[in-house]
Formats: C-alpha cells, sequence, structure tokens
C-alpha cells in the first residue's frame, strides 16, 4: 500500500523534530508549509524559519504563504494532491486549507487537551505547578484547539523541569505520538473522541513580556514555578534597586530556600557567593541571572562585579 501524500505544516524547532521523525521513517512528504522569511537583528537580515532550514536541506518542496486564503496558494496546494496535512506550531487555518486532504489535517498540541488550549501550554503547565502535562493530536476545525482528539501521551512533570526541559521532553513524545496518528489513521484504527469541557478548563494565553514580571509578594512555590515556567525564553524578569541604579534584573534560574525570616518581602539578602530574595516561606535563591548589557551569569559571577548597597530591594 502505498504511503499517504502528506503536507507538513510548522514554524519553530519543536515542529523541525516532528518534520525530521517523518523523513527519517519515509514518510511521503510532498510539501512543506512554513512562515514567510522575516527581518530580524540589528541588521535586519532576513530571518528564515527553523522548518524552512531544515526543509531545504532535504530538498523538500517548500511554500510561503502570506495569505492562507488566497487562491494562487490554494490552487498550488491542491497540486500537490494532499490526503494528509500534519499542522505543528503553525497558525490558525482556514477551511478551505484544512477540509481539503482525505485523511483529514491533523495538529500536535503540546497539553493534554482540552487542558492549555492556547499558545504557551507548555510554560503555563509548569507555572501552575502542574506535575503532569502531555501532548494531544486533533483533527483541525475552524475553532483553536477545539477539535476532535485523535490519541494522547502524558508524561510527568518534575520540581526541577524548566520550561526548556519540558519543551524538549513534550518534543520528542510528540514526534512519536504523531508516526503513531499517522499509521492508525492509514488504517483507520482511530475513532476520534470530541473534546470533554465538564470541568474547569486552563488556558494557556500567549505571553509578552510585560506579564514576567515578578510579583514578590506570591508564596515562595508559585515564584519558583514562574521562574522555572519562563525559562530559558521569554524569562521572569524584576527590577533590583539598588541605592541610586534601578536595574532590568532577568532571572533564568532559582531555587526555593525554605528558611524563616522577619525581612519584609523583596527584600535582597547578599553573601559572597549568594543573592537571595525574602518572600512568604522562606527565600528565593538566584542561581543565574543577567543584567543589562550583559550575558547570563552565575548568581557567583555577578556579584564579583556588582556592589550591592545595604538596602537592596527587588520589585
Amino acid at each position: 500500500m502505498s504511503k499517504p501524500r502528506i503536507v507538513f505544516m510548522g514554524t519553530p524547532d519543536f515542529a523541525v523534530a516532528i518534520l525530521d521523525k517523518l523523513v527519517k521513517n519515509d514518510s511521503n512528504i510532498v510539501g512543506v508549509i512554513t512562515a514567510p522569511d522575516k527581518p530580524a537583528g540589528r541588521g535586519r537580515k532576513l530571518h528564515e524559519s527553523a522548518v524552512k532550514v531544515y526543509a531545504m536541506e532535504h530538498g523538500l518542496k517548500i511554500m510561503q504563504p502570506t495569505n492562507l486564503k488566497d487562491p494562487n496558494f490554494i490552487e498550488e496546494l491542491e497540486g500537490l494532491h494532499p490526503e494528509l496535512q500534519i499542522v505543528v506550531a503553525f497558525r490558525m487555518l482556514p477551511k478551505a486549507v484544512w477540509d481539503m486532504p482525505k485523511l483529514g489535517t491533523f495538529n500536535l498540541h503540546a497539553s493534554l487537551l482540552p487542558q492549555y488550549r492556547g499558545a504557551a501550554p507548555i510554560n503555563w503547565a509548569i507555572i501552575n505547578g502542574e506535575q503532569e502535562t502531555g501532548v494531544t493530536t486533533f483533527f483541525i476545525d475552524d475553532k483553536i484547539d477545539t477539535g476532535a482528539i485523535l490519541l494522547q501521551k502524558k508524561t510527568n512533570i518534575s520540581e526541577e523541569d524548566t520550561a526548556g526541559t519540558l519543551h524538549d521532553k513534550l518534543m520528542h513524545l510528540g514526534a512519536d505520538l504523531v508516526l503513531e496518528t499517522i499509521n492508525k489513521l492509514e488504517n483507520k484504527e482511530i475513532a476520534p473522541s470530541k473534546q470533554q469541557e465538564n470541568r474547569p478548563l486552563k488556558e494557556a494565553h500567549k505571553i509578552h513580556k510585560e506579564t514576567c514580571e515578578i510579583d514578590w509578594n506570591q508564596d515562595i512555590t508559585s515564584i519558583y514555578n514562574f521562574i522555572r515556567g519562563l525559562s530559558p525564553f521569554p524569562t521572569a524578569w524584576t527590577t533590583l534597586h539598588n541605592g541610586e541604579d534601578d536595574l532590568f534584573l532577568k532571572i533564568y534560574s532559582a531555587k526555593m530556600d525554605l528558611e524563616p525570616h522577619q525581612l519584609k518581602v523583596g527584600t535582597v539578602a547578599a553573601t559572597k557567593n549568594e543573592l537571595k530574595v525574602a518572600v512568604k516561606g522562606g527565600y528565593i535563591n538566584l542561581l543565574e541571572i543577567q543584567l543589562p548589557g550583559k550575558r547570563k551569569m552565575t548568581t557567583k559571577e555577578v556579584l564579583n562585579g556588582l556592589k550591592l548597597a545595604e538596602n537592596a530591594f527587588v520589585g
């Protein structure tokens, strides 16, 4: 039996891992759709998506439409005669696109749907202190992340996981799930199931810089989860008030020190090697941080060149 003609849609590194799995599995990929090149950096040079770079290296046909409803794009896509379309970290599709293949169009989402629909499921699962998450394949419909579920795989979230480590864990888990989904769709071994919305749903809305500021009045566990849920990107931040200077401080990693204290929340307590912030329930011990115009460094490295005022505080 011939393998189905697959069109793959995606943009970032997360999608590359899934595309690579398909290529190594000798899937019949007849086209790759990714974001148009965008100017980036100080020189405003055109930046190619990670998926485009991979597709070029492997000689795959690439399409970069700016408008997914453009009749010329629809005609070109129809000309590929797709039998199955796979979407990973792309954008919302019009019905004319997702309804085209006979086997359908399915998406891979980095959560256990219906929980954490939206743009940042990995970040929010950690920020909210979840102990379990996973990946879901589902048929695309006319809303965002609401279509019938095909398959799911679960994984644990450890207390040390960051958005970065969980991203990689789910990326590999997702690649295996996509392959399994393709095989079961081919062999008609999947009965899609409607998403159950009979319990409170947690959203995974897009994260912006202004929402990455740490609220030091929260409890120690919530602050710790917030920091690791935004590491390494987009990164939690705070303002360090150091005497006359107010410094924008990015925090990449930290740990909880559950020591009692009588200090005001936000007070900075420093030794030669440690920089800790007093919070409810103990201290947030900062491990990796970044000051304006500097690279990311260990706290010990930062303290070698930073003179802290006696009354330094954050917030």
